[in-house]
C-alpha cells in the first residue's frame, strides 16, 4: 500500500477525522477537491455551537450533538479557538407555539440537553428587552464558534501528526483491490492514481458521488441540495440583542426556520432559509427579492427590524437526505464491510449539527473495527 488511511475531503468533519486518527497511525493522506479547506458546507452557516434539543432521540444527530457540544467548548478552551457561549432562547409567538413549545423542552431533556428553562413572556423580556415572545426557552449551553480558526487550528493539529495534505485534488474514481483501494486523482491538467489501506469518505456535498465511485451507493444515500440564504442586519440594530433568537421550529422542516444569529465580531444575521435545487448547482448568490420574506419573518419576533435594515449576506448549501416532503433523516457513519467493502468508511448527509458535532464523529470513526486491525504509531 501507498497509504495506510485516505479521507477525501477537507470540510471539519474531514479535519476533525485526520487529527483524531494521526493521533494514533502514520500515513495519512487527506484529498480536497478545492485549494483550501473548508471551502463549502463547513465555512458557510451560522457558525453556532449547538445544543442538541430538536434532533430525534438517540439519533446520530442527537447524540454527537450533545456529546459534540460538550468536548468542542473543550477543545476550543485549551486551543484558544475564539468561541463564546452566548446562550440561545426559542420562543414562541402565539398560544398554538407555546403548546409547541412544551414539546421542544421534552424533546431537549430527553435528549440530555438540562439546561433548558422555560421562561414567561415576562421573564423573557428581562433576558432581551427587544424582542417579541409569549413564552420562551433559554438554553445557555448555545454557543457561536470561529469556524474558520477551528478549522485551522484541526488542519496544524494533524499536520504536526504528520498528516498530509493534497489540495486541488479531485477523487475521479476508486477501485477496490484485495486489499485496499486504488484511488485515482484529478489534479490541475494531470493527474495520478496511488492505493490506500483504509478510505474515508468525507467529502460533504459530493459524499454520494464518492459512495458511487466505490460501489458502496445505495438509494438512500442519494443526496439533494437544500441553500440556506441570509441578510444582515445594518443600522447598530445588532445592539437590540444579547443571545440568538429561533423560532418554534415545526416538525419535518428542512430547517430550524429564519433566525437570529449573532457573529463574535457582533455582527446581527438572519437565516438562513431553505431552497431545494433541484440540478444540483452551486450558486452562491443571495436572491435579493427575498428580503421581504425574510422581513417578515423576522418580525414576529424582532419588531424592531425594518426593511432598510437588510442587506444580501452569505448563502450555504446544505447536504441533506431528504427532499422535499420526506421526513427528517440522520446522519450516515458506516463502515461498508457489509457490503464487501471493508475499510471503507462513509460519511453522508452531515449537515447541521455536523459542525458541533466534528470532534464527537471524529471518535466515533476512530472506534470503528477497522482501525483496530491497523498497526499503531
Amino acid at each position: 500500500m501507498d497509504t495506510n488511511i485516505t479521507i477525501i475531503g477537507a470540510g471539519v468533519i474531514g479535519l476533525a477525522i485526520a487529527a483524531k486518527l494521526s493521533e494514533k497511525f502514520s500515513d495519512v493522506f487527506v484529498l480536497e477537491k478545492n485549494l483550501k479547506f473548508g471551502q463549502e458546507t463547513s465555512s458557510r452557516n451560522s457558525e453556532v455551537i449547538h445544543s442538541g434539543i430538536y434532533y430525534p432521540s438517540s439519533s446520530l444527530k442527537a447524540l454527537l450533538c450533545v456529546k459534540g457540544n460538550r468536548i468542542l467548548y473543550k477543545y476550543c478552551s485549551m486551543k484558544n479557538i475564539r468561541h463564546k457561549k452566548i446562550g440561545k432562547l426559542v420562543v414562541a409567538t402565539s398560544s398554538m407555539e407555546d403548546l409547541m413549545l412544551q414539546k421542544v423542552l421534552t424533546q431537549s431533556r430527553v435528549n440530555g440537553v438540562a439546561d433548558g428553562i422555560l421562561l414567561s413572556k415576562t421573564e423573557a423580556a428581562e433576558l432581551e428587552p427587544n424582542i417579541f415572545c409569549t413564552s420562551a426557552i433559554y438554553f445557555p449551553s448555545t454557543g457561536i464558534i470561529d469556524s474558520h480558526g477551528l478549522m485551522k487550528q484541526l488542519e496544524n493539529d494533524a499536520i504536526i501528526n504528520g498528516v498530509f495534505f493534497a489540495y486541488n485534488a479531485e477523487v475521479i474514481g476508486i477501485e477496490k483491490m484485495d486489499e485496499g483501494y486504488k484511488i485515482t486523482v484529478k489534479e490541475g491538467s494531470g493527474g495520478y492514481s496511488f492505493t490506500s489501506r483504509v478510505v474515508v469518505n468525507a467529502a460533504g456535498l459530493n459524499s454520494d458521488l464518492i459512495a458511487r465511485f466505490s460501489a458502496t451507493f445505495e438509494l438512500s444515500y442519494q443526496l439533494h441540495y437544500w441553500k440556506g440564504d441570509y441578510f444582515s442586519v445594518s443600522n447598530k440594530k445588532n445592539k437590540l440583542i444579547r443571545h440568538l433568537i429561533y423560532p418554534v421550529p415545526h416538525e419535518n422542516t428542512t430547517g430550524l426556520g429564519v433566525h437570529a444569529t449573532l457573529d463574535l465580531d457582533g455582527r446581527l444575521k438572519l437565516g438562513p432559509d431553505a431552497t431545494f435545487i433541484h440540478d444540483r448547482s452551486q450558486n452562491y448568490s443571495v436572491d435579493k427579492s427575498k428580503q421581504n420574506h425574510f422581513l417578515e419573518a423576522a418580525r414576529k419576533f424582532l419588531p424592531f427590524i425594518d426593511t432598510d435594515d437588510l442587506n444580501p449576506d452569505q448563502s450555504g448549501m446544505r447536504p441533506k437526505l431528504q427532499k422535499p416532503g420526506d421526513p427528517v433523516r440522520d446522519f450516515i457513519i458506516k463502515d461498508e464491510h457489509e457490503k464487501g467493502h471493508p475499510d471503507f468508511i462513509n460519511l453522508i448527509g452531515i449537515e447541521s449539527p455536523g459542525l458541533t458535532s466534528c470532534l464527537a464523529i471524529a471518535e466515533i470513526v476512530d472506534s470503528f473495527e477497522t482501525f483496530a486491525n491497523l498497526q499503531a504509531k
